[in-house]
């Protein structure tokens, strides 16, 4: 398994679509996507008003769930919007993307493009609500809040968001596969060496048998490639959450 900055290895170069790199990254995305797509049309066919079907009682749970979540961390007047449906995709896809790992494949959001994308969206969508809520003279005047003399830290700041959203998300995903990788291949090596130390044939065949790497990177998978990437597309949402809300009060 390799791990660089990006993640991205490239599998094919259309240049007629000026170009356009076909990654690993990018097929496993659609993958996932597709996988939710389907899932959503499974659990939300013929619907009923009192649900009988255990996929629409399931179904039902996941929205009451996210509306309890964006209540909770937005305020109820964002019930009605499209927020909790974007909050609602976005936690299920980054969860998706990173759970991928699970069966084999490499986790797009071990791609820093991938998480960067994500959060210059989220961004797009704080700096739309701040002018519309502060005008776009305000949104100005709020650089210059509390003295003029912070403007240019105050852009900073602001750009610094996405940025640090993104790098969140990827450090821990990424850190995940790296250090599972490390253990694995350790063990391999210590098993390696240990068994070999058999006498004759019998340390020849053992030594090639990774016996040590059993057990131990499996129970890390559970923390890396479940509750981890649980855990970060739940921080993401929130901070999209927190960072919205904040730009709709007035003067922030």
């Amino acid at each position: 398994m390799s791990i660089n900055i990006t993640g991205a290895r490239i599998l094919v170069s259309i240049p007629q679509l000026g170009g356009f790199m076909l990654t690993e990254t990018v097929i496993t995305t659609w993958i996932v996507m597709a996988i939710l797509v389907l899932a959503c049309r499974f659990m939300t066919k013929n619907l009923e008003v009192h649900p009988t079907r255990k996929r629409q009682v399931v179904a039902e749970w996941i929205v009451t769930t996210v509306q309890g979540l964006v209540r909770d961390t937005m305020g109820p007047q964002y019930l009605e919007t499209w927020y909790v449906p974007l909050i609602g995709a976005m936690f299920a896809l980054s969860a998706g993307c990173s759970l991928s790992s699970v069966v084999g494949a490499k986790a797009p959001t071990c791609d820093l493009s991938t998480v960067l994308g994500w959060a210059f969206f989220v961004f797009a969508i704080i700096t739309y609500t701040k002018i519309r809520t502060n005008g776009p003279w305000g949104y100005v005047k709020g650089f210059a809040a509390p003295v003029v003399v912070m403007f240019p830290m105050n852009v900073i700041s602001e750009v610094a968001t996405p940025v640090s959203m993104a790098l969140r998300h990827f450090g821990n995903i990424a850190s995940g596969s790296v250090i599972t990788t490390l253990i694995y291949g350790g063990l391999a090596s210590l098993s390696s060496m240990v068994l070999g130390l058999f006498p004759g044939a019998l340390g020849s065949v053992l030594s090639k048998i990774p016996l040590l790497s059993f057990g131990l990177p499996a129970i890390l998978s559970l923390y890396f490639d479940f509750f981890s990437s649980v855990l970060q597309a739940f921080i993401f949402c929130t901070l999209t959450m927190i960072y919205i809300s904040g730009a709709a009060d007035p003067g922030e």
